[in-house]
């Protein structure tokens, strides 16, 4: 079946021919190369996977705006016609967040009280998922706890705790969101908005469809509410998870050019191979050139040679660079499957590429040192 590609393509067959004849030393450096794809490939791919499971804990953040006021300025509150304001140039689709906070005794159990800060957040229906019990609408009374704060007191719906004294009953746990949005109700205590008795809020979450929107949304807001003055804070959320991206990618091609050392060892490995396998066929390479081979057939047999290492070892390299990326994501981010996103499918090939394009790099000088061997004193010996 190889025959007619052997006879159309003869350089690969003399190529292969001569590598069998020496099969631990060529095995040998092919192996530097399988241990170099596998480096940069495995190393690629768990960057990815890292990358991903920090995106999955990072939630919508890209989508939220978070709107303070600006203390420098002296503002130290924001107004309910800043909120009506927010929400204007908010407009349909997103939503508008405004946050009260305190520090009050709270007290769990008759163990004591201790000083906590509790939150106020109008309408948290629109923004919390329940994992137990129900979120009243309007919530009027009692007090809603993130899971993290149930989970440590062991609280449910119908439990009571203390707020400075007065006893309130848990209507609600609430669902944790991402682990980095400054939503996430995790270890927080909800109380109606009603039980603060200052007007102002501290803070207002925007949180919009898209990225896009939310980008579009805080420029608005700039515009409405700091056109005289810089009287609130806007801050895109969408911006720190780019700087997130940013900084895994570098890192993750630091641990890439650090991998591709080892590359550049199994090129050395093939370049020595070559070279030995250059002096030691000196004579053959001398009757090939008397019985009418050019230099440029005896250079391209050679550079065959050191491309086929690298082939073989690129491709064996591949194949355990995909085993170990099944393995990367299924510990990673608890999903094997994700090996098959297009960002490892890159890394595969590049891995591949650069395998074989070093194996070349490294067969040019002896491939040239045997091309330029004059027939009378390569049969000399």
């Amino acid at each position: 079946m190889l025959e007619p590609f052997y006879r159309r393509f003869p350089a690969v067959l003399m190529a292969r021919r001569n590598l069998t004849r020496t099969r631990m030393r060529s095995l040998l450096a092919s192996l530097g190369i399988v241990i170099g794809v596998i480096a940069i490939a495995s190393l690629g791919m768990f960057g990815v996977a890292l990358q991903y499971s920090i995106s999955e804990n990072l939630g919508e953040l890209g989508n939220q705006v978070t709107v303070s006021p600006n203390r420098e300025a002296d503002v130290q509150n924001l107004t309910e016609r800043d909120v009506r304001e927010i929400r204007r140039v908010a407009g349909a689709g997103v939503s508008v967040s405004p946050e009260k906070r305190r520090v009050e005794p709270i007290s769990y159990d008759r163990s004591g009280n201790s000083s906590e800060l509790v939150y106020g957040l109008e309408q948290p229906a629109e923004v919390y998922n329940a994992t137990d019990g129900r979120i009243p609408e309007p919530f009027q009374s009692g007090v809603l706890v993130g899971e993290g704060v149930a989970e440590e007191h062991d609280l449910k719906p119908g439990n009571t705790i203390q707020v400075n004294g007065t006893s309130m009953r848990v209507r609600a746990v609430l669902e944790s969101t991402g682990s980095f949005s400054q939503l996430n109700p995790e270890n927080r205590i909800y109380l109606p908005v009603s039980s603060f008795e200052f007007r102002g809020y501290q803070q207002v979450y925007v949180t919009a469809q898209s990225g896009t929107q939310a980008n579009q949304t805080a420029m608005d807001i700039r515009s409405a509410l700091n056109e005289r003055e810089e009287r609130v804070n806007v801050q895109e959320l969408g911006s720190v998870v780019d700087q997130v991206n940013q900084t895994f990618q570098v890192i993750n091609t630091v641990l890439v050019g650090i991998a591709s050392i080892s590359l550049l060892v199994a090129g050395i490995s093939i370049l020595n191979v070559m070279l030995m396998s250059t002096v030691e066929r000196r004579e053959e390479i001398g009757v090939l050139r008397a019985v009418g081979y050019q230099k440029r057939d005896v250079l391209k047999v050679m550079l065959t040679e050191a491309a086929l290492l690298g082939v073989v070892g690129g491709l064996v390299g591949v194949v355990l660079s995909f085993g170990a990326g099944l393995a990367i994501n299924h510990y990673t981010v608890d999903d094997a499957t994700a090996v098959f996103r297009l960002a490892n499918a890159a890394y595969l090939a590049a891995a591949f590429g650069f395998a074989v394009m070093v194996s070349i790099l490294s067969g040019l000088y002896p491939a040239w040192k045997a091309a330029s061997e004059e027939p009378v004193e390569a049969l000399r010996g």
